[in-house]
């Protein structure tokens, strides 16, 4: 999913002459924080709601105003990561689109962006998620997919997070089967740390109820 097919349609572009109140206005009818100005399709940077609190007289024209804006963008054709990448470091509700000649072509809102991005990650499917922790030197995507494969199971999305000021990574994985009780008991079987598991609360109850009785079990012998 490329940053063209993402343009929202609905949102406008400031002008120079529009006034911050009409600004605070659109921003709440998108219940957005940030909105473009554009100057004859030159995207001159992004004025957020704590600017035009900052402003003595937001009745007045934009232009009228010294404004220090962000001028974060993206490219046509760059992808949705790296239009997350931009949104969270910065924490924009839209992120400004152009065209490589610097063309103002619109803005993707960030709810919008969460959406595709469900699509992307099969957040929208049914399934479980495990959530592993190994070491990088560890780590084998190959290991990880002969696992869950072996037990029925297919990757619908997987997440690699290095954990911070260590050599260890956190992995997610999203399945496409909810009873996880079998891949859980593979990937201990191979001694990785199972940090979190979601899955169908009577599968998951089944599983504690299992490990439970094999307890009481072992107590009796």
């Amino acid at each position: 999913m490329l940053a063209k097919d993402l343009i929202s349609d609905e949102i406008p572009a400031l002008r120079n002459s529009d006034s911050a109140v009409e600004a605070l206005n659109w921003m709440e009818v998108f219940r957005i924080s940030h909105l473009p100005i554009v100057d004859n399709e030159e995207f001159l940077g992004l004025i957020s709601e704590t600017d035009i609190f900052d402003l003595n007289n937001p009745s007045e024209a934009i232009g009228n105003h010294k404004l220090s804006l962000l001028r974060p963008s993206v490219k046509c054709d760059q992808h949705i990561y790296e239009i997350i990448e931009v949104a969270a470091s910065l924490k924009l509700t839209v992120v400004p689109v152009l065209d490589y000649n610097n063309k103002f072509l619109g803005v993707i809102q960030m709810t919008d962006l969460l959406h595709y991005f469900a699509k992307l990650s099969a957040i929208e499917k049914p399934g479980g998620i495990i959530v592993l922790e190994t070491t990088q030197s560890d780590y084998s995507m190959t290991e990880i997919s002969q696992i869950v494969e072996s037990n029925d199971a297919k990757i619908l999305s997987m997440y690699v997070n290095t954990l911070e000021d260590s050599t260890k990574l956190e992995i997610t994985l999203k399945l496409n089967i909810t009873d996880l009780t079998s891949i859980i008991q593979t990937f201990n079987r191979y001694e990785y740390n199972i940090k979190a598991s979601f899955m169908e609360y009577d599968e998951q109850d089944d599983l504690y109820n299992e490990r439970y009785d094999q307890f009481m079990r072992y107590l009796s012998t």
